[in-house]
């Protein structure tokens, strides 16, 4: 049986912006990432929500807090029909609100010059969208893995990815497979941020979904870059000009803003050389990366028991800024935001500084197609102001990369690392990206067709259909996918060392097979609990059998049916009365593991107990139907038959009582009598019955003396103590032998009557 799994992008493909990915599989829909596009605004900047039904998606996965990965996210979950759940990290959550709202406020500036707006006016969402979408989403921990119960089986866990605070990429496991989704991903740890991590404890994925926004391009060394970038802004400010870093007020900024300070602390003559950062969010996004200081690296960590590495010596916080009143007649550095220069402070001073010669804008970042940060790399004459205008570029325009991407290199080992079985290339331009697939498929060129992984690189609102056939296969997990250490293994101590080693192929596996949403694992009974929702319980049984006979009994009927019987005695005391327990006291006897006996405990009630299971309950029943039998069987009344031992009380004459419960017994005779001789007469009185048993003795004569008589007599001397004298007397010693087999019989079956002949 086959299932296809589709992956669309509704954005990134065969560009950069906008990241929007639906994968569909097994009837769930994930939709990874809801970013805009930079180049545009307004509805043209969003994915392509109309090639979805929002209804349709279970689950959103934001893997950081970039425009391009997250801006859509309001409009998406506030004016569709989307009612899934929404996953990220918590440093990204803290960020989105803030770079949101920033994104909102610049729209509304761009628009409508900070006046009133409707939905109509092109504006994505407004403030109480941007809250509710907020108050929706849930947070995931590096390594934390949330299982939704869907019957596909979706399951899902965030890995580091480097890029920024807070980035994740996610592993994804549905319908028996798995998917890695990188997003934006960075393999170089940086001053403050530690390098993504590769995906351990996993066979390799079925699916990766990989950037390529460098395409083949392979970064200079980080020291060259740092150089490069430093000595640039020196020259800049050296010569009287001032320089314009347009950045994202959150991301790149703060791992620059470490590098410039670290240089001016270094550089004492240009110590007097102011350095703005420009943002309104600009206290409140150090605040974030302060609280979420240990997730990032090493240095930063250790910073952290010295002081804040954030509180920065030679850097001013502009919260707000004036272009009109802005005082630029000196050489200055400001950092100010958006980083494509599409609106806002960047823009306003880069249309107010690009006629000087004198100035700069350092690129420090990725620039988008279609934004005026791409436009100026390729060194125009002129360029349009916000205003419309057209003015001269004079000022230098330089490009230094701290986008945290990876590069060709780093990217290539991550793939191969990985090792996916399917590629899907997004984020990246179109001619970029083929360069990267035909420089991937050259390099797999030289494994054998069979070991090829499939690379593919949609545009936006292709469909990839990957085919997979449904495993049927189970995962060993926990103590059974442990072996112990052979002795005669030539590493014996090596293994000794590490107490156990991985089983063998031939090796027996026994254990308890759990399918669950698609998925199979065989576990012992012990680990139950730790790699499954269920636990290994018991039920345990009790049952009360009514046994009026002897343990003695019950020990011998025991032996003949069962071996290796364990039996343990407890000594009790007796009851004043005489009634109570067994004269062993109580008994317990055990058969096996897995059912006890106890006798004695309670008078006239032997008990059985035992844990439920196919043998266990087999066992039982035998049990029950041996205690029935031991109290009624011949043996078993041989075997015990003695006097009564109890005190007895004196008949009383004419005691009703008495009379009664002799003339049943009586009755009794009279009745076996009748049933083998035919014609009996009996004669009752008071707890005396004489029986006249009359026999032909010749069929064939019917006179009077041929007729053979006997008379039987019972007389119960002390009905309470169960005494009785029976006589019988008859010419014919045959039939008087008769007669009296047939009372014997009577009162053998109707103990405790003596005999007394």
């Amino acid at each position: 049986m086959e299932d296809i799994m589709t992956i669309t992008p509704l954005g990134s493909g065969q560009e950069v912006g906008r990241s929007c990915h639906l994968l569909t599989f097994r009837g769930t829909t994930i939709m990874l990432d809801c970013g805009v596009h930079p180049g545009y605004d307004g509805i043209a900047g969003l994915p392509f929500f109309d090639r979805v039904d929002p209804e349709q998606v279970d689950v959103l996965l934001v893997t950081h807090f970039h425009l391009d990965h997250a801006a859509s996210l309001p409009y998406f979950t506030e004016r569709t029909k989307f009612k899934g759940r929404i996953f990220m990290t918590h440093p990204t959550k803290a960020v989105i609100r803030l770079l949101l709202g920033d994104y909102l406020r610049l729209m509304t500036m761009k628009k409508g010059a900070g006046g009133e707006l409707t939905q109509d006016d092109d504006v994505l969402y407004t403030e109480a969208e941007l809250q509710a979408c907020v108050d929706k989403i849930e947070l995931i921990d590096y390594h934390q893995t949330i299982d939704l119960n869907l019957p596909s089986g979706l399951k899902f866990h965030a890995l580091n990815a480097g890029h920024v605070l807070g980035a994740a990429m996610f592993f994804i496991e549905i319908g028996g497979r798995s998917v890695l989704y990188t997003g934006d991903y960075s393999m170089e740890e940086d001053r403050h941020l530690m390098a993504a991590e590769l995906p351990r404890y996993h066979t390799s994925p079925d699916v990766l979904i990989v950037e390529s926004t460098y395409g083949v391009q392979v970064h200079a060394t980080r020291a060259e870059r740092e150089a490069r970038f430093t000595g640039t802004i020196e020259r800049i400010v050296s010569g009287g000009g001032r320089c314009l870093i347009p950045m994202f007020a959150l991301g790149r900024a703060q791992e620059l803003l470490l590098i410039l300070d670290e240089y001016w602390k270094d550089h004492p003559h240009l110590q007097s050389i102011p350095i703005y950062y420009a943002s309104k969010m600009a206290s409140r996004a150090l605040r974030v990366y302060q609280t979420y200081a240990n997730m990032m690296n090493a240095r930063i960590r250790s910073q952290m028991d010295l002081g804040n590495p954030f509180s920065f010596s030679h850097i001013r916080n502009l919260k707000s800024i004036d272009i009109n009143t802005f005082d630029d007649r000196g050489p200055c550095v400001v950092f100010a935001s958006p980083g494509m220069l599409q609106s806002g402070v960047s823009r306003q001073l880069f249309d107010r500084w690009a006629s000087d010669p004198k100035n700069g804008c350092l690129i420090a970042g990725y620039a988008v197609e279609h934004t005026l940060a791409k436009e100026i790399m390729n060194q125009p004459k002129e360029v349009v102001t916000m205003e419309g205008r057209r003015q001269p570029l004079n000022c230098v325009v330089d490009y230094v990369s701290f986008s945290a991407h990876v590069d060709f290199v780093q990217n290539r080992d991550f793939i191969t690392s990985v090792d996916p079985r399917n590629i899907i290339l997004v984020h990246g331009a179109k001619e970029e990206m083929g360069r990267l697939k035909g420089a991937l498929m050259l390099q797999y060129n030289k494994l054998p067709e069979n070991k090829r992984p499939t690379i593919a690189m949609p545009p936006n609102e292709v469909e990839v259909k990957l085919i997979f056939t449904r495993r049927r296969s189970a995962k060993v997990m926990g103590k059974l996918a442990e072996a112990p250490a052979d002795d005669n293994d030539n590493q014996v101590e090596e293994k000794k060392a590490k107490a156990v080693v991985e089983p063998r192929e031939g090796d027996a596996v026994r254990g308890i097979l759990v399918t669950q949403q698609n998925s199979s694992k065989i576990v012992a009974p012990e680990d139950l609990s730790t790699y499954t929702p269920l636990r290994v319980g018991s039920v345990s049984s009790r049952l009360h059998v009514p046994f009026v006979g002897k343990i003695e009994t019950l020990r011998m009927f025991l032996g003949e049916m069962f071996r290796d019987i364990e039996e343990t005695k407890e000594d009790i005391e007796a009851d004043d009365d005489g009634d109570g327990a067994d004269d062993e006291g109580i008994v317990t006897f055990s058969i096996g593991s897995q059912v006890k006996v106890i006798a004695g405990k309670t008078k006239g009630v032997a008990t059985v107990e035992w844990d439920c299971s196919p043998v266990g309950d087999v066992i039982a029943d035998s049990l029950v139907a041996l205690i029935m039998h031991a109290q009624s069987s011949a043996a078993s009344i041989r075997l015990t038959a003695q006097p009564c031992r109890h005190r007895a009380k004196k008949a009383r004459e004419g005691d009703k009582d008495n009379q009664s419960t002799a003339e049943e017994y009586l009755r009794a005779v009279h009745q076996a009598l009748t049933d083998q001789f035919l014609s009996v007469e009996a004669t009752y009185e008071a707890t005396k019955g004489t029986f006249e048993v009359k026999l032909d003795a010749n069929d064939n004569a019917p006179e009077e003396s041929d007729v053979l008589v006997c008379a039987a007599t019972v007389e119960f001397e002390n009905i309470l103590d169960g005494t009785a004298k029976v006589t019988v007397e008859c010419e014919d010693e045959k039939l008087a032998t008769n007669v009296r087999g047939c009372v014997q019989n009577v009162v053998a079956a109707s103990a405790p009557i003596a005999m007394i002949e």
